[in-house]
């Protein structure tokens, strides 16, 4: 895994090329950042799987409940296929304003 830490979030790669074995492997390191702001790119896997983008959920729905966010950064599916509460954008910086808006929102207690 590769990691950058910026100013309010944390990018997170695969150095690696399997999605399934990422998405089982972030849980187990996930207190390192818990607190921080997640993006997680995904751009690599460019045919990724709705079954495959959902490996995350479970990790998203944690991390979300502390109040911090987490996005996905894939562009393989539409918008239309995937559930509200996986937040998956197709760019960086769409992922860097989603985290922006979120923070305005919980600024305001949203």
């Amino acid at each position: 895994m590769i990691s950058e830490t910026h100013d309010t979030f944390i990018l997170l790669r695969d150095k690696y090329d399997d999605i399934n074995s990422f998405a089982r492997f972030l849980p187990t390191i996930f207190d390192q950042f818990e607190g921080k702001n997640i993006i997680v790119d995904l751009l690599q896997y460019n045919s990724a799987t709705l079954p495959e983008l959902l490996g995350f959920l479970e990790l998203s729905n944690v991390h979300r409940a502390s109040k911090q966010s987490f996005v996905i950064i894939n562009a393989a599916l539409s918008i239309d296929e995937i559930p509200e509460e996986l937040m998956v954008v197709p760019t960086l910086q769409e992922a860097q304003d989603v985290i922006e808006m979120e923070e305005i929102e919980r600024d305001l207690g949203f």
